[in-house]
């Protein structure tokens, strides 16, 4: 049995769904970042990061979504989350490092400013900067890395969780989805896909 610490609104959403698709055994905890529970002495001791998610397994702890999201793929292998061909395996990794490692953390910029700099004005001016490098990104995975119908074609795979829930930052983060065709396509057929619908209800409650 596996147990995914999470926060709604977070990167944490594409493991959730991952483990859902995956009809794995797992339970959920749900951090409160308001009273910042993330930062508890009791939740440092599972992720001394401070930051979600975090998943408890029977070997240990994991973190950092791309490394939790290829667990899953290859510990529930008929649920066929990952393409079995090792070359096919890596671009899947690198999309999903790419989402990691320069999509992230440039939303990232909207609202945590501190972790780069101390002047206030220097976080208004990240800020500022979110909706270019944001529609920058997704300019590049709409025209050179969304395949679709799925991220890497015909085959739904863990990067397409990973690819919902950093869509549904692109609101906020100013960005037009009516000028990503592909993007908000791949959306909607996430939203209909039923583990989604129930990982998205179980996160609202």
């Amino acid at each position: 049995m596996f147990k995914l610490y999470y926060a709604p609104g977070t990167c944490a959403l594409a493991s959730h769904i991952a483990l859902e698709e995956a009809g794995a055994p797992y339970t959920t905890e749900r951090l409160d970042f308001k009273s910042n529970q993330q930062n508890s002495p009791e939740y440092l001791k599972v992720n001394p990061k401070g930051r979600v998610p975090a998943l408890v397994t029977d070997r240990g702890v994991l973190t950092e979504t791309p490394a939790m999201l290829a667990f899953i793929a290859q510990s529930f292998p008929g649920a066929k989350l990952a393409p079995d061909d090792a070359f096919a395996f890596a671009q899947a990794q690198s999309f999903n490092s790419y989402l990691c490692s320069t999509v992230h953390i440039n939303h990232a910029h909207k609202m945590r400013g501190y972790r780069w700099a101390t002047d206030e004005s220097s976080f208004a001016d990240m800020k500022r900067k979110v909706p270019e490098t944001m529609g920058a990104c997704f300019a590049l995975i709409e025209r050179d890395m969304l395949r679709g119908p799925w991220v890497m074609g015909e085959q739904y795979t863990i990067c397409d969780p990973y690819l919902f829930t950093l869509t549904l930052w692109l609101d906020g983060d100013g960005v037009d989805l009516a000028a990503l065709p592909k993007v908000a396509d791949h959306r909607r057929r996430m939203q209909d896909r039923p583990a989604v619908q129930k990982v998205l209800a179980d996160e609202k409650k």
